[in-house]
């Protein structure tokens, strides 16, 4: 597997030699005897237990302060959608910039499903990748429950849930669009081959990966609150634990894994033309 930056062997941000890396075995039973891949397990479960800390508990925070119960109410207080989507988009800049070269920075499973499909990554390292994240994830909501118990259960608990007035369907679209916007986002923000063309314009690939996550947020905290990471919206449901954080919780599963799939194929085998130089491939060794 290519190394990518300080050794890391996460597949999201490949090694500065501006050239495909080879494609991830299906299955390197040889990561299990390294101590760099457990390493990764445990960034990513870091990353993914401070990401859910942070947001969840901003998400509380909100809808804490503009509570029209409470006393002293006033409807302008508060972070409001805006400060939502700086804290999650805000919160992935830094931790992809701060995993990056350990894990590969995904903290997402949507995005590490999209990496495998792309051969970017093994098939245990996406499995055990997702375990580590949805650990991380309900570990960061549980902290959240443990610190402020009265009002993580009045607010329930920062967990996705499809909002009144929407169907089903739209609910699934939300998440699939905004998913292939952040997966998407991670592909181009990371392909070497994008790097060798434009090294004259420095990208700091954490950036727009953050910027992704923000503007989606922006766009369908209404309709969903925002799941485009089944690692959130688990380790939420599980911690909340009830019926209706998990009637709908299908949708920030499937939606997300189809739209970093088309995401993953879009821009492999349309943008860098994959299905072209296989037919080629073919074609040369018929």
């Amino acid at each position: 597997m290519a190394k990518d930056v300080e050794g890391a062997e996460g597949g999201e941000f490949p090694a500065k030699d501006y050239t495909d890396p080879p494609p991830a075995a299906l299955f390197d039973a040889e990561e299990l005897t390294k101590w760099s891949f457990y390493r990764a397990l445990i960034a990513e479960f870091i990353a993914t237990l401070l990401f859910l800390y942070i947001t969840v508990l901003t998400v509380i925070g909100y809808k804490s302060q503009t509570d029209s119960s409470k006393p002293g109410y006033d409807e302008c207080s508060g972070v409001g959608i805006l400060g939502i989507a700086w804290a999650f988009g805000g919160m992935i800049f830094i931790l992809v910039y701060c995993t990056a070269g350990i894990s590969g920075g995904h903290i997402n499973p949507a995005v590490t499903f999209g990496l495998f499909l792309a051969r970017k990554v093994s098939l245990i390292r996406a499995l055990l990748y997702i375990v580590a994240q949805c650990l991380g994830a309900i570990s960061g909501v549980g902290l959240v429950k443990a610190f402020q118990k009265s009002y993580y259960n009045r607010y329930q608990g920062g967990a996705n849930m499809l909002a009144d007035g929407y169907s089903k369907g739209v609910g699934l679209g939300a998440e699939i669009i905004g998913t292939f916007v952040l997966v998407y986002t991670v592909f181009s923000a990371t392909d070497p081959k994008r790097n060798a063309r434009d090294s004259h314009v420095p990208v700091l690939a954490p950036l727009p990966i953050g910027f992704a996550v923000f503007m989606v947020h922006l766009a369908t905290i209404p309709i969903t609150g925002t799941g485009i990471n089944p690692a959130r919206s688990f380790g939420a449901a599980v911690i909340y634990n009830n019926n209706k954080a998990w009637d709908d919780h299908w949708i920030f599963w499937v939606g997300p894994f189809i739209g970093a799939a088309i995401a993953a194929i879009y821009h492999q085998f349309v943008l860098r033309a994959g299905a072209i130089k296989a037919l080629g491939s073919f074609r040369s060794n018929a």
